[in-house]
């Protein structure tokens, strides 16, 4: 191709409008750091939730089909009904995983917290201290030993300045909703003992990065309930068995298949759900990336016109002395080919460093940005921008063959 006639006429004429074929190149540029970027980041978010993900891979959630009602804080008596995995199906699952695993019986409620003068909302989770550690990281401090300690969530001490010995007020039972002007004479006191690592996106269901680990005890003491849990995790030794250990779970509890008593899930069920999302989001994202590619085709059409245009007593000439109307139409396809491979190549090395640059900014983590699944954005970008500018010269390139010889070379 580069020792083509016509492919060194199309390059004299980019050299001859240099800075014309630079402007119309921007759009290409734009278009493929915003196509290949999004897709970078899309990517870069399903790898890293894939990876939290996995490690709860080995870990089946189980919760009550229906929900309590009300806020947390109110008394069971007066505005909640007693809900939960009960003590009788807690059994039961016990005798179905048996040595095959552990059960992990969790409290769970929505509620606010106090450090010194700073409020705050999150979760707190009622876990027999023994329990603890078979699915969470204390990094710094220790393990819960008394009824009135607590272990604080990585984000939730970062935000409010928590540090090891300090003392958290928390929303009591008989507080009233958050905001409540008594609330803050009823609110009990706890002591932070340990500080738990990060855990991002989990498929446990036990978010405790922005919340507060007690022992069920206090909970319960507070909050009632007692032995009605929010959700039963069981950690499976062998992943090969989740599936066999949520049937037979299934079967002893869910007798009646109409009116299911609880509901069964497990990473795999979630990954797929949150990539689903992940997946339609990013797709949108990506095709709002390529409205810039749309502006960029115009762009490029008006100015493969404007060469036409131009060169018109030209095209007369090469037509007139025989020159075959595929040989033109050749030559404005190679020009706008010329103009694609100048923008997508630009695009192409600033999608690499911007990419770089949201990614690390957004996630705080590049460790999946250079794995194949995600730079592969950036020569489909590249393609895709020089795609778009080949089909934008298509026209001026078939308007340029099938000129009249005679009535070019007339024109003026």
């Amino acid at each position: 191709m580069i020792g083509d006639i016509f492919f060194q006429l199309s390059v004299r004429s980019v050299k001859l409008n240099f800075l014309r074929s630079i402007l119309a190149s921007i759009g290409i540029v734009i278009g493929v750091v915003a196509i290949s970027t999004m897709g970078m980041l899309g990517t870069n978010m399903q790898l890293q939730v894939k990876d939290q993900l996995s490690s709860s891979a080995n870990t089946i959630v189980i919760t009550a089909d229906a929900v309590r009602m009300g806020p947390p804080g109110f008394s069971s008596s007066s505005s909640t009904r007693e809900s939960g995995i009960t003590k009788s199906q807690l059994t039961k699952i016990r005798s179905v995983v048996g040595s095959n695993g552990s059960v992990i019986p969790i409290y769970s409620s929505n509620t606010e917290f106090t450090s010194g003068n700073v409020p705050a909302r999150g979760m707190i989770y009622g876990i027999d201290p023994e329990d603890v550690t078979k699915f969470l990281h204390v990094g710094n401090g220790t393990n819960i030993a008394s009824i009135n300690e607590a272990l604080a969530g990585y984000t939730l001490a970062e935000s409010l300045g928590i540090r090891v010995g300090d003392k958290i007020k928390i929303s009591s039972a008989t507080s009233g909703p958050p905001g409540n002007a008594t609330s803050s004479a009823s609110r009990a006191t706890v002591t932070i003992v340990g500080i738990v690592d990060p855990r991002g996106t989990v498929a446990d269901s036990v978010s405790s990065d922005n919340g507060i680990v007690v022992s069920r005890d206090w909970y319960t003491a507070q909050y009632g309930g007692k032995d009605h849990y929010s959700q039963v995790n069981v950690i499976v030794d062998d992943t090969d068995k989740i599936t066999d250990v949520e049937k037979v779970i299934d079967a002893r509890i869910n007798t009646d298949e109409k009116t299911p008593a609880i509901r069964i899930s497990d990473a795999s069920s979630q990954l797929d759900t949150i990539s689903s999302t992940l997946e339609t989001l990013t797709m949108f994202i990506l095709a709002i990336g390529g409205i810039s590619l749309l502006v960029a085709a115009v762009s490029i059409f008006n100015v493969m016109m404007m060469s036409v245009n131009e060169r018109v007593q030209e095209i007369g000439i090469l037509l007139s002395i025989g020159t075959e109307s595929g040989e033109v139409r050749r030559m404005f396809v190679y020009e706008a080919l010329i103009l694609g491979i100048l923008g997508a190549g630009i695009g192409g090395m600033m999608s690499l460093v911007i990419g770089y640059s949201v990614v690390s900014a957004m996630m705080g983590t590049t460790a999946f940005f250079f794995l194949p699944a995600s730079l592969v954005y950036i020569p489909e970008g590249m393609l895709v921008g020089m795609g778009v500018c080949v089909i934008s010269g298509l026209y001026p390139a078939w308007h340029a063959s099938n000129m009249d010889p005679i009535d070019a070379l007339r024109s003026e």
